[in-house]
């Protein structure tokens, strides 16, 4: 199974990206892991904020294949612990998933083609996160999650 991250926008913030670089970096260890960030809309300041989310769920569109198996992180997803989001992984490994494609939506969330396209909705926290720190929540949750399947003594209960 291959893991890819959508993730719309940018991180400027370089503690954050050698953060996830060194996160991607160890998860190299376990699977195939491909981390790509989506451009903003430009002059997105101008746009009605549901034409964002249209414009914006195009452009994930493109970088989905027919195949994945897309889950979106947003706030009304499901809750998981971090041994049960293993559990998740495991049963997609087992289930020969090819691609299991993360999408961390813009500032507004996602399209409703997006959210007809997801298989599954995850969610982080009840809290809300900045989608900057989401990358790094993201990145180390799944670190986590092959750790725990390998019975490695990252995660402590």
């Amino acid at each position: 199974m291959n893991i890819k991250i959508l993730s719309i926008g940018k991180t400027d913030d370089k503690a954050l990206i050698t953060l996830i670089d060194g996160y991607i970096k160890r998860l190299k260890h376990y699977i195939k892991i491909e981390f790509k960030s989506i451009p903003d809309i430009k002059n997105r300041k101008n746009i009605q904020i549901s034409q964002q989310k249209v414009l914006e769920g195009d452009l994930i569109i493109k970088n989905i294949q027919s195949s994945d198996v897309v889950v979106l992180l947003d706030e009304k997803g499901q809750d998981y612990s971090s041994i049960e989001f293993s559990k998740y992984i495991s049963k997609k490994m087992l289930a020969g998933t090819k691609q299991l494609v993360f999408v961390i939506g813009g500032p507004y969330g996602f399209s409703e083609n997006i959210y007809k396209r997801a298989n599954h909705k995850i969610s982080l926290s009840k809290m809300t996160f900045s989608h900057q720190m989401v990358r790094l929540f993201v990145v180390e949750q799944l670190y986590r999650a092959f750790t725990i399947l390998k019975n490695e003594p990252y995660h402590h209960e």
